[in-house]
């Protein structure tokens, strides 16, 4: 299985749509997570805005919603077209899968945190995209990881030095220090287009 993202399914030339999907992408340590947590339960009641569950083949964690299977379990799914899109990151898969299609064409805003190395081939794939940066200063991060303390993340120092590749041109960056409640206000904007 190669890094290179990989996206299932047809590809029509204006895109899927009506609705649209909010790609949040950002290094390890940034918060994503938490963010994505809060917006989430603040649009608990908005049956427009569907968080999907990313699956992946590491342990789960108490920080993430994810489905977590194993590699052989991932590879079938993959076979068999399961996944709208699929990645693999720090030696594990992540995929989510062909549901978010469906509540696109619905109408509806999907929100799910992805890998940027799949942020050229959904806005091929789907008619609105918006890509939302979360990040935080080198040293917030390596203090976030150290803390976390996930062995199957890999090395602190490896994630850093990753975590220095800019996204190539965010619809909006959030610079997560401080309030997680500010910042997770920040992406409810971005989820509502307002």
């Amino acid at each position: 299985m190669t890094g290179a993202p990989t996206i299932s399914g047809e590809r029509p030339a204006i895109g899927i749509g009506p609705g649209r999907l909010v790609l949040v992408v950002g290094p390890s340590g940034a918060g994503k997570d938490t963010l994505i947590g809060l917006a989430r339960a603040a649009c608990a009641d908005d049956g427009g805005i569907v968080f999907p569950r990313r699956v992946v083949t590491r342990e789960a964690s108490s920080f993430e919603d994810n489905e977590q299977i194993s590699h052989e379990v991932f590879r079938q799914a993959r076979a068999q077209g399961e996944f709208a899109m699929h990645w693999e990151a720090h030696g594990h898969c992540y995929g989510l899968r062909r549901t978010i299609a469906g509540d696109i064409r619905a109408g509806r805003t999907v929100v799910a945190n992805v890998s940027r190395m799949v942020i050229e081939a959904m806005r091929r794939t789907y008619a609105a995209v918006t890509v939302v940066s979360i990040t935080a200063p080198p040293e917030i991060l390596a203090a976030r990881l150290a803390a976390r303390a996930r062995g199957s993340d890999g090395r602190v120092a490896d994630r850093l030095r990753r975590a220095v590749d800019e996204v190539a041109a965010p619809d909006v960056t959030i610079m997560n220090v401080g309030s997680a409640e500010d910042h997770a206000r920040e992406l409810l904007r971005a989820i509502r287009g307002v």
